[in-house]
């Protein structure tokens, strides 16, 4: 279902050319869920966001259901994929209704039949009628992230893209929303790529992983090697280490190789 090969994203920043994205090369199967996981500044949401078409690739390709795809996209192509971010604060229009919010997306791509979509879009999340005519600071932080991902859906994209969904959450609500997201999946097989520095949000969700560090994909494995604290490469091992807690030496040695 995606393809990426190669991929390289430079940023210029005067006379100074920083390497964000160098050399990427992933493949996600249809219906899988793959996570992309490292620190900040490991190049893992500008992935994303190049997936997305919201950054333009230095090198390499995208492809997309078997189509090359570029920054300059189809309508039809833009409906392959659709994006939930982090702040679910800062990703809804303020001043305008849930429904506004979600009639937008539909309403640019012709769809008919709007007000059913609505329904179905807010029920599929786990919200009420009542909520359609809100505004988003009359909902939750866990209800704002749900009706961003009910606009995502709204398109019914095959692929839904989410940067560290869960981490502006309160504990207890990110469990809800991580299982919202498993039985979306389930019910709609959906290719699931996931950005998070937090492994136990990635283990809950994905099925295979590729661990980022300063731009590059240091390897891939699936979740079960995560599960077992198999991982080959080092920075991965003290990733998983850090995971369970704080751990001073874990992080000293982090520290050291940056």
């Amino acid at each position: 279902m995606i393809e990426v090969d190669n991929l390289s994203i430079v940023f210029h920043v005067g006379s100074n050319r920083i390497t964000a994205v160098n050399r990427v090369t992933l493949t996600i199967e249809e219906g899988e869920a793959f996570g992309l996981v490292g620190e900040s500044g490991s190049g893992k949401t500008t992935v994303l966001r190049a997936l997305a078409g919201l950054i333009a690739p230095s090198g390499g390709e995208i492809r997309l259901a078997g189509r090359r795809i570029g920054v300059e996209r189809r309508r039809e192509e833009r409906r392959l994929l659709q994006m939930v971010f982090q702040d679910p604060y800062g990703s809804l229009h303020p001043r305008h209704t849930i429904d506004d919010i979600l009639a937008e997306p539909a309403e640019i791509h012709g769809l008919d039949d709007i007000g059913r979509r609505i329904e179905r879009a807010l029920a599929e999340v786990g919200l009420g009628p009542e909520h359609r005519f809100r505004f988003p600071h009359q909902l939750s932080g866990g209800q704002r992230q749900r009706v961003a991902i009910a606009r995502a859906l709204i398109l019914s994209p095959p692929i839904l893209l989410l940067d560290e969904p869960t981490s502006a959450l309160d504990v207890s609500v990110q469990a809800e929303i991580l299982n919202l997201l498993n039985s979306l999946r389930e019910e709609r097989g959906l290719t699931i790529v996931l950005v998070s520095h937090d492994l136990a949000v990635v283990a809950n969700v994905c099925d295979r992983l590729a661990v980022m560090r300063q731009g590059e994909v240091l390897e891939t494995l699936d979740v079960e090697q995560l599960a077992e604290a198999r991982p080959n490469h080092p920075y991965t091992r003290q990733l998983l280490r850090a995971s369970e807690g704080f751990d001073r030496a874990a992080l000293d040695e982090i520290l050291s190789q940056s």
